[in-house]
C-alpha cells in the first residue's frame, strides 16, 4: 500500500490511501473460507457450499469488511510511524465520500482521509507569568461558627418536665374540638404526635406552648400556626385535600418533651471531634479548628489557582491558527445528538478546552509527567476528606477514608477522571514551580466574589 500526504495548510492536510488487489486479496481469501466453513446456506452441509457460490453471497461485504479493516490499521500505523499530532480522528475526504465505489468490478482502490493537525508551539513558562494564589484569611468569627456546630453536633437529648425553648420536641394526643371547645365524637385523633412551636408562623399559637409542661393540655388551631397544607396533613396523618378543609381547633395534650443541650466547650467535645487526647484545653481546640478550616479552603485556593492558570496560558495560545471547519465537522460525525447550531453555539468553549489539552500535553511530555495507580488511589482518598470535611468531619480515621476512596474507585469511569485530574494536579504543580505565584490574602466573602 502506498500513502501520500498531501498538506492544505499549517494545520490540515489530506491523506491518499492506494490500494491495490494485493494488499488485500490474501485476507478477503481467508475471510471467505471462514465463511464456508460457518455459513448455513440451503441445500449445502455446511463447510461443503461450492466456493464460487460463497463468493457471489458474501464475497462483496467481505471485501468491503477488510478494505475498511485494511484502511484503518494502515492509517493510524503511518500517523504513529511519522508521528503525527492530530486533533481528533481522521475523517473520509467529502469529495471522496460521494464517490461510488463498485467493489464487485474495481481491484485497486484510491482512499482520501482529512485529517487535522496541531498548531506547533513552545509550551514557555518563566518568572515573567504571573499568576495570582489566594490565602483565605481565617477570621474568629469563622472558628466560633464552626465550633458552635460542634457543639451542637455532639449535643445530647434529655427529657424534661417543662420546655426550655421553642426548638423542644413535644409528643402527645391530639384531638378535634368543635365551636364550643369539645372533643368531636369519630372526629380527626392523632396518638404520638409530635411538634415543636419553633416552627409555628404564628407568634400567638406558638405563644401557647411556651413554658409547656408534661400532662398539660394546650388548645391551638393549626391552620392558624402552620398555613401549609402539607404540614398540617402531616401532622394530622390526613391528605393534603383534607387539611385545606381544617379550620379548627385541636386539643393537644403533652406526654413528653424532649430537649437537645448542645455540648458544653470542654474536653469531651475536644475528644469526640479529634480523638482521645488529642486536644488538652480550648485554646488548643480553637486552633485545631482554625487548621482545619484553612486546610478545607486550601482546595479552593488551589482550585482558583488552577481557573487562572489555566486563563493565562490559553490566552498565550489564541494567537495560533487552529483547524477550525475540521473540528465542526469532526465533532458533528463523533456525536449523533449534536446539531450545526449547537456546535456553533458551543464552539468556542470547545476551542478554550483544546487549547488547554494542547498546553497541558506539552506540559506533560516536556516534564516527563506520568500517574500510576498509588497516585489515584491517593487523588481518590483526597477526595474522600474533603467529602468528609464538608460535613464538618475533619478527623475521619485512615481506614474509613481508605474504605471510602476504595469505593470511590470501583468504577472504571470514575478511575479514568481521577486519573486525569491527578495528571492536572501535576502539571499545576510544575507551572507553580516555573511561574512567578503572587500570594495574596483574602478574605472569604471577597473569595467568593470572585467567582460571581
Amino acid at each position: 500500500m502506498n500513502i501520500i500526504r498531501t498538506d492544505i495548510d499549517a494545520v490540515n492536510a489530506m491523506l491518499t490511501l492506494q490500494v491495490t488487489e494485493a494488499d488485500y486479496a490474501e485476507k478477503v481469501e481467508k475471510a471467505l473460507k471462514s465463511y464456508r466453513q460457518k455459513a448455513n446456506i440451503p441445500g449445502f452441509r455446511p463447510g461443503m457450499a461450492p466456493m464460487g457460490l460463497v463468493k457471489k453471497m458474501y464475497g462483496r461485504g467481505v471485501k468491503a469488511d477488510e478494505l475498511n479493516r485494511l484502511l484503518q490499521e494502515e492509517l493510524y500505523k503511518y500517523i504513529a510511524d511519522n508521528k503525527l499530532d492530530i486533533l481528533g480522528e481522521p475523517l473520509p475526504n467529502k469529495e471522496d465520500e460521494e464517490r461510488n465505489i463498485d467493489f464487485d468490478a474495481e481491484k485497486d482502490f484510491e482512499f482520501k482521509f482529512d485529517i487535522a493537525l496541531a498548531p506547533e508551539f513552545e509550551a514557555t513558562m518563566n518568572k515573567k507569568d504571573s499568576i495570582k494564589y489566594y490565602n483565605i484569611t481565617i477570621s474568629d468569627e469563622m472558628v466560633d461558627a464552626q465550633v458552635k456546630q460542634y457543639a451542637a453536633r455532639f449535643g445530647s437529648y434529655t427529657q424534661v418536665e417543662e420546655a426550655k425553648d421553642a426548638k423542644d420536641m413535644l409528643k402527645g394526643t391530639m384531638l378535634q374540638l368543635d365551636a364550643e371547645g369539645n372533643v368531636v365524637e369519630g372526629g380527626i385523633r392523632v396518638e404520638d404526635a409530635v411538634l415543636s412551636s419553633a416552627y409555628m408562623k404564628d407568634d400567638e399559637q406558638k405563644a401557647l406552648f411556651a413554658n409547656a409542661k408534661v400532662n398539660s393540655v394546650v388548645r391551638f388551631n393549626p391552620r392558624k400556626a402552620f398555613e401549609n397544607e402539607a404540614e398540617i396533613s402531616s401532622m394530622l396523618k390526613i391528605t393534603k385535600e383534607e387539611a385545606a378543609n381544617i379550620n379548627c381547633d385541636f386539643q393537644y395534650e403533652i406526654l413528653s418533651i424532649t430537649h437537645y443541650e448542645e455540648s458544653a466547650i470542654d474536653e469531651s467535645l475536644f475528644n469526640k471531634v479529634y480523638g482521645e487526647g488529642t486536644v488538652k484545653t480550648e485554646e488548643e481546640f480553637r486552633a485545631k479548628v482554625a487548621e482545619g478550616i484553612k486546610e478545607s479552603y486550601k482546595e479552593d485556593s488551589e482550585y482558583k489557582f488552577g481557573i487562572d492558570a489555566k486563563a493565562h496560558f490559553i490566552k498565550k495560545l489564541d494567537k495560533l491558527t487552529y483547524p477550525e471547519a475540521f473540528l465542526k465537522r469532526w465533532v458533528l460525525a463523533t456525536n449523533p445528538n449534536m446539531t450545526e447550531e449547537t456546535v456553533e453555539k458551543d464552539f468556542n468553549l470547545m476551542l478554550e478546552d483544546l487549547k488547554w489539552y494542547l498546553f497541558k500535553n506539552k506540559v506533560v511530555k516536556a516534564n516527563d509527567i506520568k500517574v500510576d495507580r498509588e497516585d489515584i488511589n491517593l487523588f481518590a482518598r483526597r477526595m474522600a476528606k474533603i467529602q468528609f470535611a464538608q460535613y464538618g468531619m475533619t478527623s475521619v480515621p485512615d481506614d474509613i477514608l481508605d474504605n471510602y476512596a476504595k469505593e470511590m474507585l470501583g468504577k472504571k469511569e470514575a478511575v479514568q477522571n481521577m486519573a486525569e485530574k491527578a495528571l492536572e494536579d501535576k502539571v499545576f504543580a510544575v507551572i507553580r514551580e516555573s511561574v512567578k505565584v503572587v500570594e495574596t490574602d483574602i478574605t472569604v466573602e471577597d473569595f467568593n466574589k470572585l467567582f460571581e
